[in-house]
């Protein structure tokens, strides 16, 4: 066996360092499952790829796909007349679907979990993505939402279960915004 390199070293830290970048969704899922999350809706979105898998897999949660973002919105409102919390996953192009919508939650007072993977940032090769990945955070505050933005893996955990408790516990509006630099750049290849 042969000792150690700077090449090796390196190697190791990369390997390390996409373990790491792969279980952000095993902590959030965690972290919905702490909260008691019993409803899951959802676009299909390769950047909730995992989460959506995982939560597809928990015996204790529903999952139902949306044909449209603000769908999920009115969901999340039933669940939680129906006594139960839910949460909505999306991408940022989604947020724009949901502006207004989104009063909803604010009018009638229910809380409103949402988990927003990141288009139009760091990468971005697609420039239909970009217009809303720029305004998606400051379109979420305008409409009443807290956000917490998300660009480090060991961030993602932590603020799913600060949103949480600011959404289930006020009955608010909050978002978890997931950078696109933690989900990687889509590579579109002929």
């Amino acid at each position: 066996m042969s000792a150690p390199t700077l090449e090796t070293s390196r190697r190791e830290q990369g390997v390390a360092e996409r373990g790491r970048y792969q279980d952000w969704p095993d902590q959030i899922f965690q972290k919905l499952q702490e909260a008691d999350i019993r409803h899951v809706a959802y676009v299909p979105d390769a950047g909730h790829s995992r989460l959506i898998r995982l939560c597809h897999d928990a015996a204790h949660m529903k999952t139902t796909v949306l044909t449209t973002e603000e769908e999920g919105i009115g969901l999340i409102a039933g669940a939680w007349l129906g006594g139960e919390r839910g949460v909505l996953l999306m991408q940022s192009s989604g947020v724009g679907n949901c502006i207004n919508t989104l009063s909803l939650a604010k009018v009638c007072g229910f809380p409103l979990l949402m988990l927003v993977t990141m288009r139009g940032e760091w990468g971005e090769i697609n420039p239909w993505q970009v217009p809303m990945g720029q305004i998606t955070a400051d379109n979420l505050r305008l409409a009443g939402a807290t956000v917490y933005e998300v660009r480090e893996p060991a961030d993602a955990a932590p603020a799913v279960e600060a949103a949480g408790r600011i959404a289930f516990n006020g009955g608010l509006t909050a978002a978890v915004l997931l950078s696109q630099r933690m989900l990687g750049t889509k590579l579109f290849k002929d």
